[in-house]
């Protein structure tokens, strides 16, 4: 990490006194969730704090995004509970749930902005949706997020003229026009190059420090999810393997987590019974 970094990184991470001092955003209790018949998420537990930045990191098939589908309500827990804000998931009828959701921003992927619609438009449609405000207020209130991610400018570009970090900065203008309480970011700096990466992290900090939010990123960008966490949560094949600082992680004993901190391949290990199950299986 440079200097530079370090000094962004520092200046907007809080003490883990103030952490263990602050209100739960989002519990999440003996989650667990099924594809079918195949359970996938295996008795979760993981608390959010107010102000903090948590970080889900994992290998592919860890259960990252099936996580992350589970608390926007996007799939239903076999069992246990997701409490966000206070608010129960499984508990709250769908106009509770449209309310909550405006208390929410989501940043997804590969930005997900509308083609025919340009920059602002797309940062405004939230405020279209949700609101009863007039266009011209709707106008202003997206031209102040765009300031916010360094965007101001750029309102009448449509999403093919942006480049990919442009993109990412427009999904998160949308995620926070709202004034959203929790922010989730799936995948921010995925496919931008190192400087660009660099920067849609420091925007993550600065957003948390402007806007008091508390935000999960989900993520396998190691370099990234080290600079921005307050937290990491590490996930292999739908347990936790660990919740800690940085610094706890960065010297975990646990073998798979330096497996994945080192880019080291685990190798596959099958049961022979349920490797023979599966070659004699008759699809009905």
């Amino acid at each position: 990490m440079t200097h530079a970094a370090a000094e962004t990184s520092s200046r907007y991470r809080p003490s883990a006194a103030d952490l263990a001092t602050a209100s739960p955003m989002i519990e999440i209790r003996d989650l667990v969730t099924h594809y079918g018949k195949r359970e996938i998420l295996h008795g979760i537990n993981i608390e959010v704090r107010q102000g903090e930045i948590m970080v889900i990191m994992g290998g592919s098939g860890s259960g990252k995004s099936t996580l992350l589908n589970a608390l926007l309500g996007l799939l239903r827990p076999t069992s246990g509970s997701i409490r966000i804000l206070g608010q129960d998931l499984n508990a709250i009828t769908d106009i509770e749930r449209t309310k909550l959701r405006q208390k929410m921003g989501v940043a997804f992927q590969g930005g997900a902005l509308f083609s025919s619609l340009n920059v602002l438009e797309n940062i405004m449609l939230p405020l279209k949706e949700h609101t009863r405000l007039d266009r011209n207020t709707m106008r202003i209130m997206a031209r102040m997020k765009m300031q916010v991610v360094s965007l101001a400018g750029f309102e009448n570009l449509m999403p093919a003229e942006l480049s990919g970090g442009m993109i990412k900065r427009a999904a998160l203008a949308r995620a926070i026009v709202m004034d959203p309480r929790i922010l989730f970011c799936d995948e921010p700096s995925a496919g931008l190059d190192p400087v660009v990466s660099s920067a849609i992290d420091d925007l993550i900090l600065t957003l948390r420090e402007a806007m008091d939010m508390s935000i999960v990123v989900v993520t396998h960008e190691l370099e990234s999810a080290f600079k921005i966490a307050d937290r990491i949560c590490v996930l292999d094949k739908g347990h936790i393997l660990t919740i800690g600082t940085v610094d706890e992680v960065r010297h975990s004993p646990n073998e798979h987590i330096q497996n994945l901190l080192n880019r080291r391949a685990e190798p596959e290990i099958l049961d022979p019974d349920e490797y023979l199950r599966w070659l004699t299986a008759v699809n009905q």
